[in-house]
């Protein structure tokens, strides 16, 4: 049986809400902090490289690959949220991420956004 937190992510903070909408419903934006990012690079590891390799020949989920970037969009989601908690937000609107490729040693994975204070509507 596949453990689902191995090939997803997300949210899991209970005092910064992240959303990829301009909005939140039912909250108004009381102040906009600004933009802030999560940045991890990692490396690429040769035997996973070979393996994938191989398995890209026969076709298929790279299933170490994609439990890597899983890993790496979690890590920079974690310091987005740091990020804004820090600067005093309690949400992040608009958030999204990038991933290139850094000088052919890795991969750089990028989670942005902007940082808000909100409250809920009256």
């Amino acid at each position: 049986m596949t453990d689902i937190s191995d090939y997803g992510g997300g949210q899991h903070t209970e005092d910064v809400l992240v959303v990829t909408t301009n909005d939140v419903p039912g909250f108004r934006v009381d102040r906009i902090i600004g933009e802030v990012f999560g940045l991890t690079v990692r490396s690429r590891n040769i035997g996973s490289q070979i393996g994938a390799g191989l398995k890209s020949l026969a076709g298929g989920e790279l299933r170490g690959l994609t439990k890597t970037l899983v890993a790496s969009r979690n890590q920079a989601m974690d310091r987005l949220v740091e990020q804004a908690r820090a600067r005093g937000a309690n949400a992040i609107l608009m958030m999204r991420f990038d991933v290139s490729d850094a000088a052919g040693m890795g991969t750089e994975v990028c989670a942005y956004g902007t940082a808000a204070v909100i409250s809920p509507a009256s």
